[in-house]
């Protein structure tokens, strides 16, 4: 009988999660498989941008820290998005929560993300910390 090592065997288990579940096209459930930066991830094959997030580019440093944060929370993970119908590029646009707590007010409350009013109505303003005002440069569009 052929022997496979235990990480073979974990990534093997791993790849027989479902990866998402669909309903009315409205909602995606699903396990993150990647992490683009802290305002878009993917679960399979779907590319989610966070709606009325303002994140910092991945050309700076605290772009980098960003990603890695949003890495640290999601990957792997669970989470629940609410899609609006809109696209952006590849992306659907959606609003995701872990655990039910919304993923986007937890970039934006640790200082990795701003408010992007245009898209969000305001809904992470008050999440905003002085740390993060400083720290990104907001996008021209919010």
């Amino acid at each position: 009988m052929a022997r496979i090592s235990f990480m073979t065997f974990g990534i093997l288990m791993f790849s027989l999660l479902p990866t998402t579940a669909t309903s009315n096209g409205s909602q995606v459930i699903g396990y993150v498989t990647h992490v683009r930066d802290v305002d878009t991830i993917e679960i399979g094959s779907v590319a989610i941008r966070l709606n009325g997030l303002d994140g910092p580019e991945l050309s700076t440093n605290i772009g980098q820290q960003a990603k890695r944060f949003m890495t640290e929370l999601v990957l792997n993970r669970q989470v629940t998005c609410e899609l609006t119908g809109e696209r952006s590029y590849d992306r659907q646009i959606g609003v995701c929560f872990l655990n039910g707590e919304d993923i986007g007010a937890i970039a934006v409350s640790n200082g990795y993300a701003l408010d992007c009013r245009r898209y969000s109505g305001g809904r992470y303003a008050a999440f905003e910390t002085d740390a993060g005002r400083s720290a990104i440069q907001r996008a021209g569009y919010c």
